[in-house]
């Protein structure tokens, strides 16, 4: 399989949050659809901290639109697991990724994970939730990545933290 992501961002100009995954994850990109992956939480997620009122389908992906969020990723290229991915390819990556920013102009860029955005803004340590720099012109939040091999977050967990930002954002 083409490693490259088949993946396309869902995206538009004004959005209330650009949730921005670190990469695509192997059966996302194979199958187009966001956090299609079996033990992906990001759906359930979702619902459950009040962000939509029905739990999207991964396929059917492009209903976040309708509420005025979008997914993108800090990196294309699609790996079995993140921590697969180089520094280079974060590097590589931060222009466009930026350049998108600029143009879409989200209120808030929620990073699923720190990964992208300690590689992005080249800090040491940062902390679950707001950040005290905008980035892009956008309010940055960092929550948790929703894999299901990120076993540091229990589902419960996970939307306490999606449901603060939700909270924040209403």
């Amino acid at each position: 399989m083409n490693k490259e992501s088949m993946l396309t961002d869902l995206i538009a100009r004004d959005l209330k949050i650009i949730f921005c995954g670190i990469n695509p994850g192997l059966k996302s990109a194979s199958d187009g659809h966001h956090f299609s992956g079996r033990s992906n939480r990001f759906w359930k997620v979702l619902h459950q901290a009040g962000f939509t009122p029905d739990e999207i389908e991964a396929l059917k992906d492009a209903g976040i639109l309708d509420y005025g969020y979008g997914l993108t990723t800090a990196v294309s290229r699609a790996t079995s697991r993140a921590d697969e991915l180089s520094g280079i390819e974060f590097d590589n990556s931060i222009d466009a990724f930026k350049a998108k920013m600029n143009h879409f102009k989200p209120k808030c860029i929620a990073f699923l994970g720190k990964a992208a955005y300690l590689a992005f803004t080249r800090k040491k340590q940062i902390s679950w939730g707001p950040q005290e720099e905008d980035f892009c012109g956008a309010m940055v939040w960092i929550l948790p990545n929703p894999s299901g091999l990120n076993r540091g977050f229990s589902l419960n967990d996970l939307v306490k933290h999606y449901r603060e930002l939700y909270q924040a954002m209403s």
